[in-house]
């Protein structure tokens, strides 16, 4: 398998692929991320286009309440623990680390509702940090075209890692999720319009 030539008609196939939630400061995309678990980032943005003119700072959103911040994030689902969670977060950052987003994996998910691929998110988009962000179009896509295996985030993200160097990571990143958004869907992946599929085993096996 060329991951290389996969990669390179990824970036043809998705030129303008990056991050499509809506931020201004790596807080925001932090909380836009925490906000986009299970829901769509078109959802989120209609969301923080007005949860952001109210209030758009760490020191602001600690002194919030959940009833504060609910009619804002109700319509992302979760809203008690997302709520919760991006409260106490901000709660954190501005007790350990001044108002500042951090700029390590494990500095992140120290934080209330960020796990490790909310971390690589922030690092890969708010700081260009070289990160493998595994959400659910990655592992779809990654698996079926044959550039990784594993049953399991970390170990497709593992795979993809040791596959690239690391300056490739937040291109494959963001081509593979447009990929899997616009070409290879979950049920029904355009084949015929994709560009990789001379090196997909999925094609390759139908």
């Amino acid at each position: 398998m060329n991951g290389q030539k996969i990669l390179k008609n990824l970036k043809i196939a998705h030129p303008n692929a990056g991050c499509e939630l809506e931020y201004s400061t790596p807080f925001e995309l932090l909380v836009a991320v925490i906000l986009s678990a299970q829901c769509t980032d078109k959802r989120v943005n209609i969301a923080t286009r007005e949860l952001f003119k109210v209030y758009n700072t760490p020191e602001q959103f600690a002194s919030l309440s959940l009833d504060d911040l609910k009619p804002y994030i109700f319509s992302c689902g979760f809203y008690n623990n997302k709520g919760t969670n991006i409260i106490n977060m901000s709660r954190a950052l501005m007790e350990k680390h001044g108002g500042v987003v951090p700029k390590t994996l494990e500095e992140l998910t120290a934080l209330a509702g960020v796990g490790r691929k909310t971390a690589s998110v922030v690092l890969s988009v708010a700081y260009d940090i070289p990160a493998m962000p595994v959400d659910t179009h990655v592992f779809r896509v990654s698996r079926r075209i044959g550039l990784a295996s594993g049953d399991t985030v970390e170990r497709v993200e593992r795979e993809l890692m040791a596959a690239f160097p690391k300056s490739d990571w937040n291109s494959l990143h963001h081509t593979l999720i447009f990929q899997g958004r616009y070409v290879c869907k979950s049920q029904k992946p355009d084949c015929e319009n994709c560009l990789i599929k001379d090196e997909c085993k999925y094609y390759k096996e139908k």
